[in-house]
């Protein structure tokens, strides 16, 4: 969840990848959630907030049993979840830009802790658009490359309606949409057989830093590991290139 080059984790061992898995869903729960009431619907077609995270939900393969269950919880009469959408915007090592998208039921908890980590091991939190002009809003699928045939993807992909391809990463595929396409590509795509590593409206940044000490880079992984790790984080975007 935190920007381009994130399928070339190191791997990690069964248990670590199963708790990822874990804290994952729920982030995409509290998502799933307050689509259902900003939407007033469970139903993704008459809901085109909850389609995209269930989209989401589905790549990051959420079992149907914890969407249903997620949406049925989301709509009973006795919830009283309520959770706020805030976004941070700051600096990490050398400059390099982050967005940092919230759900928190307690603003006067979670800022704290997200200007805490940008001070540590950052340039600090930043003013509101401080960043965010130099990033697009984006749907991305990754599909791994594997045996497939990169002029049949990139066909399916455009007649699917996505806006790109590229295949310049030696693994995967990266697709981009629109965000009012993200939904309706990665239906069509699925309908045709293919399978996602991740998929999901993300900031894309329009340019890199490239961090040259090595402390800059561990201090770059420590920030991103600890704010993704923040259970009220939902995602961390920037513009660090991994490369």
């Amino acid at each position: 969840m935190s920007g381009h080059s994130k399928w070339h984790n190191i791997q990690k061992t069964k248990g670590a990848q199963d708790a990822k898995r874990s804290a994952a869903f729920t982030k995409i729960a509290k998502e799933m959630i307050v689509a259902v009431k900003t939407g007033g619907s469970g139903d993704p077609a008459n809901n085109s907030r909850l389609a995209t995270v269930i989209a989401k939900a589905r790549a990051a393969n959420m079992p149907n049993d914890n969407i249903k269950r997620t949406i049925e919880r989301a709509l009973g009469a006795g919830n009283t979840d309520s959770y706020e959408s805030v976004t941070y915007e700051g600096y990490g090592p050398s400059g390099v830009a982050i967005i940092v998208d919230a759900l928190t039921d307690n603003r006067q908890r979670t800022a704290p802790e997200v200007r805490h980590l940008l001070d540590k091991y950052g340039k600090g939190l930043g003013a509101t658009g401080c960043v965010s002009w130099s990033f697009d809003q984006k749907g991305v699928i990754i599909i791994e490359k594997e045996d497939l045939d990169e002029d049949t993807v990139m066909m399916d992909a455009l007649e699917a309606g996505a806006e790109d391809m590229s295949a310049e990463d030696e693994n995967v595929f990266e697709i981009t949409t629109t965000p009012d396409d993200f939904g309706t590509v990665l239906e069509n795509l699925e309908k045709k057989g293919y399978s996602f590593v991740s998929a999901a409206v993300e900031m894309v940044p329009q340019n890199y830093v490239k961090l040259e000490s090595e402390e800059d880079v561990k201090n770059m992984e420590k920030l991103v590991e600890l704010l993704e790790d923040n259970d009220d984080v939902q995602n961390v975007w920037h513009n660090w290139d991994q490369g």
